[in-house]
């Protein structure tokens, strides 16, 4: 990568800090991604959050079954703040056992370890299992799903609104592509310990075993996760997450019109993203990027970095034409705030952006002395 950092001043302009070795590949042409047939489609890269195909992403849609990748995000959540256990005993109602839809066969009045019904939920896509930890953490299915939409929010999801735990059908329950594959990342993200388990192929309750309905956990290795979903409204859905060479992508396809098409759309999606496109880390969070000069502070030097890691996802073989370039504000002063917002970092392909984030603060620097500052006054009337 060719990185030029420069820092933005009224008298000099772009001072030029760094230059690397500059190597030009010569572009790969990239198709566009592959026709759909789905009423509703996104592809997103993991890491970098790069958009690399959709059709319809923001349209409102019934989301069947795949509401229940919220509905386990939301229990994860309840499970890390302590508020339930792996192991609590869950009494089954005769509401989540009389539930229709896809089972995990639970029995009304007998106690399910959460643990149990969130493999339900997860693996057979259980309503009855999603109907009895709803009414377990929230008391009643209708108070899990305003914390649902909570949560929703939280996340930015902004186009989603739920019902119910479980996807069946009604008027007021939607979502959108876009909205599904951002609660797929964030379950990846934030819950590494509970992820896994959208890869278990398979699951037995009560001497019943059932398979994942996700094909593409069969067809392709590099898939682990995450739902399918499917009612007469809602068509034939399929979240589907893959890692390759270090590289995660999500794929969204809502209302296709059978198990095996939304298999193969998603496995097309997810072969043309890994086979034209690459994502590289290029900093870390905290990682110091460069040190700047603070006037009147108890310290000359401010340390500048990242608030979090940043990816790119590119077309491939492309990473030597990236260039990098810092922008700071001119003449810091002190007081400076670990965290405050002091410029930003650009980063460029051929010419255009393709990340641009905030370079902060990495430490605080305090006022400095009566002397200090009246020095440095000094020195700034002569700049």
């Amino acid at each position: 990568m060719t990185a030029f950092y420069t820092r933005y001043t009224p008298y000099t302009g772009l001072l030029l800090l760094l230059l690397l070795l500059n190597t030009a590949i010569a572009a790969t042409p990239i198709p566009a991604p592959p026709t759909v047939a789905a009423s509703s489609w996104l592809l997103v890269d993991f890491d970098s959050g790069r958009i690399l195909g959709e059709s319809n992403a923001d349209e409102r849609m019934e989301p069947a079954s795949l509401t229940k990748i919220l509905s386990a995000y939301v229990v994860m959540r309840e499970i890390r703040e302590g508020n339930i256990g792996l192991d609590d005993e869950v009494l089954v109602s005769k509401k989540a056992w009389r539930t229709q839809g896809s089972r995990m066969f639970i029995e009304v009045d007998k106690k399910v370890p959460v643990k149990a019904l969130l493999h339900g939920m997860i693996i057979q896509s259980g309503n009855d299992a999603s109907v009895a930890l709803a009414e377990h953490i929230a008391g009643s299915e209708e108070a899990f799903a305003a914390l649902m939409n909570k949560n929703a929010q939280r996340l930015g999801m902004n186009d989603t609104h739920f019902v119910n735990s479980t996807g069946l059908p009604d008027g007021e329950h939607f979502t959108t592509a876009r909205d599904i594959a951002r609660i797929a990342a964030a379950t990846i993200r934030e819950f590494p310990e509970f992820y896994p388990w959208y890869s278990i192929k398979e699951f037995t309750y009560n001497n019943i075993k059932q398979r994942n309905r996700n094909k593409l956990l069969w067809r392709d290795k590099s898939v682990d996760g995450l739902k399918t979903g499917h009612t007469q409204a809602a068509g034939y859905c399929l979240v589907v997450s893959a890692r390759r060479e270090g590289m995660r992508l999500i794929s969204v396809v809502l209302g296709t019109s059978s198990e095996n098409v939304r298999a193969k759309e998603s496995q097309a999606l997810l072969n043309y993203g890994f086979r034209f496109f690459e994502t590289h880390r290029l900093y870390g969070a905290g990682e110091p990027l460069t040190q700047v000069r603070v006037w009147k502070g108890d310290r000359e030097k401010l340390k500048l970095g990242l608030e979090k890691d940043l990816y790119v996802t590119i077309p491939k073989r492309q990473y030597k034409n990236l260039e990098a370039a810092m922008s700071i504000e001119p003449k810091l002063m002190a007081p400076a705030t670990k965290g405050d917002r002091v410029g930003k970092v650009n980063v460029t392909l051929t010419g255009e952006s393709v990340a641009e984030v905030p370079l902060v603060a990495l430490e605080s620097i305090g006022r400095g002395s009566l002397i200090q500052r009246a020095k440095d006054s000094v020195l700034l009337w002569f700049e």
